[in-house]
């Protein structure tokens, strides 16, 4: 279905260059004299490379229609990702490469929404923040206060975090998913 550029809106699935791409943000930009155009950053569903790309007022956007299913994360498998369905139970697996950082916040029974277009997932959307343990850190400080002092802790999904001195191993912390930043103790 094809809409102008000016309709372009952060999280819609278009086709571009013959590739499903996810509009990450949209700019309507008018530079002075010059025509207006519209500079969009988008994310490619396949690789995950992350581009800027401007586009006239007038140009034809092809809009792609993705179902979203709320799945659950089970486990991995080398580069095999499982989810469940929430509704049927039914298994479906995810590269890793579809994924892409996404990974790095999967843990156990992580509620997700899957993009699927033509039967087939291409995506997921994570929770702006997930709960994590803390599974290495060098040791907290008891007299330490909140400060702009951070130290790194791995997660255990292997991600590292900066966090405040006084979070040690085992610790719950919540993380923010699109900056991947320490939020607060969970």
């Amino acid at each position: 279905m094809a809409i102008p550029a000016t309709q372009m809106r952060p999280g819609m699935i278009i086709k571009f260059k013959d590739e499903l791409h996810l509009v990450f943000s949209v700019e309507h930009r008018t530079p002075g004299n010059l025509r207006a155009f519209i500079q969009a950053k988008l994310r490619n569903v396949r690789t995950g490379g992350m581009f800027v790309e401007r586009f006239r007022s007038p140009d034809p956007i092809e809009r792609v229609i993705v179902d979203e299913i709320k799945m659950e994360y089970l486990y991995n498998d080398g580069d095999d990702y499982y989810f469940m369905d929430q509704q049927t139970f039914e298994q479906t697996n995810l590269k890793r490469e579809t994924l892409g950082d996404a990974v790095e916040y999967l843990t156990p029974n992580l509620l997700i929404s899957v993009s699927i277009h033509d039967g087939k997932p291409v995506g997921i959307e994570l929770p702006t923040s997930v709960e994590m343990t803390v599974v290495e850190t060098e040791p907290g400080i008891k007299s330490a206060t909140a400060s702009s002092v951070t130290k790194p802790a791995k997660m255990e999904t292997g991600l590292v975090v900066q966090v405040p001195p006084f979070i040690n191993e085992g610790e719950k912390i919540r993380v923010d998913t699109a900056e991947g930043a320490y939020m607060s103790r969970a």
